[in-house]
């Protein structure tokens, strides 16, 4: 059901760093082809790390776990055309023979059956802003609690409602830790307000807090927090201000379930002239600089 590529395979066989990446991010999370430039741009820099890259997708049927630039390009350039692809997708979509974009939950799916422990993203889905009535909870928050994959991340996307993510997040006992901070990020701006489990300075602590936890039998994963760098956060009066301006139109029009998120996105950016764009692009390869650095230190355990 799951294939390697060949640069994948050989580093999982060598208990090489592997860092998994999802493809929802470049089918709708960004513009084609900035999104296709981006995906590459984050892979090299994870290789420039010293480890590799494994960006997974449903391609015709197959979960895929490492894809080469065409199969980057086909989803960059097909974009919202491919579904977006979280648990509840792959079995309709591998017995359909279909392609599909991973999202988190999915993406840690598959890095389970892969072998791959860490994953870099831009930012985790939560809980959504009034989801006390719509019960709008994003499948990545179960999928944490319980598939043994750590998610780097600017925190949750700050489209969300961050104080019930993290109230969900400890219902199901999943470490919140900070990477340098003390503040839980808000993606495009460095601090929330709210406070995380615990705060940890360096890659080597991160990994073997990670290690102790999965040795001690526990199941799931984890959140690694970490904050956009400075000179690329946005002013968090205007970004919230905007975000609710975008919220109210996605309720004018109807836009809701898997679609609200991508709607979100596109809406801010267009809001904000591209700025959020860019710090969403700054924030992912920050993280992706961080997976790579307790991959390497987790194979050392």
């Amino acid at each position: 059901m799951i294939s390697l590529s060949n640069e994948v395979r050989n580093a999982l066989d060598n208990r090489q760093p592997v860092v998994a990446l999802e493809s929802t991010i470049i089918a709708h999370g960004m513009p084609y082809p900035r999104n296709v430039e981006t995906a590459i741009l984050v892979e090299e820099t994870i290789r420039k790390r010293g480890a590799v890259p494994a960006t997974c997708a449903i391609i015709g049927g197959k979960l895929r776990a490492g894809l080469v630039t065409d199969e980057l390009e086909l989803i960059g350039r097909e974009g919202a055309a491919i579904p977006k692809a979280s648990r509840r997708d792959l079995p309709y979509l591998v017995s359909k023979g279909l392609h599909g974009a991973t999202t988190v939950a999915s993406t840690m799916i598959i890095a389970r059956l892969a072998g791959i422990r860490i994953f870099a993203t831009g930012g985790i889905g939560g809980v959504h802003r009034g989801a006390t009535t719509t019960m709008d909870i994003s499948a990545d928050l179960q999928e944490l609690a319980q598939t043994p994959v750590a998610v780097v991340s600017a925190g949750a996307k700050s489209i969300l409602d961050l104080g019930l993510t993290l109230e969900y997040l400890e219902t199901h006992g999943i470490p919140v830790i900070g990477f340098k901070t003390g503040d839980f990020p808000a993606f495009f701006t460095r601090r929330s307000g709210f406070g995380v489990d615990y705060r940890l300075d360096t890659p080597e602590e991160i990994a073997h807090l990670l290690d102790t936890k999965w040795k001690l039998g526990l199941t799931g994963g984890a959140v690694i927090a970490n904050p956009v760098p400075e000179e690329f956060q946005m002013d968090a009066d205007l970004i919230e201000k905007t975000i609710q301006e975008a919220v109210r139109e996605a309720e004018k029009t109807g836009v809701k379930g898997k679609k609200i998120t991508p709607f979100l996105l596109a809406r801010i950016e267009e809001l904000t002239g591209g700025k959020s764009l860019e710090t969403n692009i700054r924030l992912v390869l920050n993280n992706a600089v961080l997976a790579a650095d307790i991959s390497r230190s987790l194979e050392g355990q």
